[in-house]
């Protein structure tokens, strides 16, 4: 099974193209470039590194959220495109999923990080049992200072990951102590190998039922519907 892995949901993007569970190519961009005008290029040359072409693939894979509003849009309108144009299926994985990697062999928890602004962030909590990943917590949108409260009640070790955890390191280590544990930069980039090896294993569905998790509404939505709110009160 020829599988296509698609993650445009954060700064950093990333593409796979797998084989059963074997990786045969993998593209990691960390650039300021939009995604919108790297991504068909990247999906094109990865796939071609390889001798492949979209006619060969028998599933995608995509980062659904959360993330970058801009980048989880883009990244799930390009599989869903593919999807439906090479009629194959799409299975939709959090985008968090993809930084659980370098904790496959903790033994604790896994709490990977992406800004949300604001002091706020996505996160979730993970573990590996026996080789398979366990959502402990499921993906959320939070105060970073509570949901690091509520961490310092567990008794046990827990690794953060990404590259957005830098900005909140302090607050970790004062409250979390010896528990906290942090990637090296080698380990911070979120991998499409690893939502590939998760979507690969997950029954899809139909296509049109893979959408954006964004978690929380944009900030323009937000505005618009407390304007809809106050004129709404004021009649």
């Amino acid at each position: 099974m020829n599988v296509l892995v698609i993650d445009t949901s954060n700064y950093p993007l990333s593409i796979a193209v797998m084989n059963d569970k074997m990786v045969i190519a993998e593209t990691m961009i960390n650039s300021k470039k939009n995604h919108s005008l790297q991504a068909m290029p990247a999906i094109e040359s990865t796939l071609a590194s390889v001798d492949l072409s979209p006619k060969d693939l028998d599933r995608i894979v995509v980062a659904q959220g959360p993330g970058s509003y801009t980048g989880v849009r883009i990244g799930v309108t390009i599989a869903k495109t593919l999807a439906w144009t090479l009629k194959i299926p799409l299975v939709g994985v959090s985008s968090l999923a993809a930084l659980t990697g370098p904790g496959r062999y903790f033994d604790g928890l896994m709490c990977p990080v992406f800004d949300a602004r604001r002091g706020q962030a996505y996160t979730a909590l993970y573990r590996f049992d026996e080789g398979q990943l366990v959502e402990v917590i499921k993906d959320t949108n939070v105060l970073m200072e509570d949901w690091i409260a509520g961490l310092s009640d567990r008794d046990e070790k827990i690794l953060f990951t990404g590259q957005d955890v830098e900005g909140f390191w302090q607050q970790i280590k004062e409250r979390l102590g010896n528990r906290a544990f942090r990637t090296p930069i080698t380990g911070n980039l979120p991998r499409a190998s690893e939502i590939g090896l998760i979507g690969m294993e997950l029954e899809p569905g139909e296509v049109h039922d893979v959408v954006p998790n964004y978690i929380r509404l944009a900030e323009a939505e937000v505005k618009w519907l407390e304007s809809q709110k106050r004129e709404k009160d004021n009649e």
